[in-house]
């Protein structure tokens, strides 16, 4: 895995085919559905931060993470006193999720320093782009089931191209 390099986006697929097209009145439809509904939500905060935590949590399992939602709701109340390292964690990707809802809303864009931001919100430190290469992500049985980039310059040329693609 030393020479891989993931292709650069935007991927190389036609957007515009025909089997996308039909489906795009059928899609517009629900979205406007839905942002109807979401305005006769009292407190939508409520629901965005409900699914916050869902996300963090079902995101945290892949990096074999696990918590209940109890000890998340908990969690959520008061962070200093959270005992599960597992609610912690999810806790924190939950903040980090949060952290670019709202710097999107501010800014409506992502640039890499938004990004780095909400890293940061993460990892609660500034460290910035991984530097050392070793991450892998492994199953229970220790096996790796997906290798990241490794080297720095890779990661950053990446990031790049994942904002640049964004932007347009």
């Amino acid at each position: 895995m030393e020479n891989y390099r993931p292709s650069s986006l935007p991927p190389n697929f036609d957007f515009d085919s025909k089997a996308i097209l039909k489906r795009l009145p059928k899609a517009r439809a629900a979205l406007a559905e839905l942002k109807g509904i979401a305005a006769t939500i009292p407190n939508a905060s409520i629901i965005l931060n409900t699914l916050a935590l869902q996300e963090a949590k079902d995101s945290s399992a892949v990096e074999n993470i696990i918590t209940t939602h109890d000890e998340l709701f908990k969690a959520e109340l008061n962070l200093s006193f959270i005992e599960n390292i597992a609610a912690k964690e999810v806790q924190h990707y939950a903040s980090a999720l949060k952290k670019g809802f709202e710097l999107v809303r501010e800014h409506h864009l992502i640039t890499n320093k938004t990004i780095l931001e909400i890293h940061s919100e993460l990892e609660g430190n500034d460290a910035g782009y991984r530097k050392i290469p070793g991450t892998a992500l492994k199953n229970d049985r220790n096996e790796v089931v997906y290798e990241p980039p490794q080297h720095r310059q890779v990661i950053v040329d990446l990031m790049s191209n994942l904002v640049e693609y964004m932007a347009l």
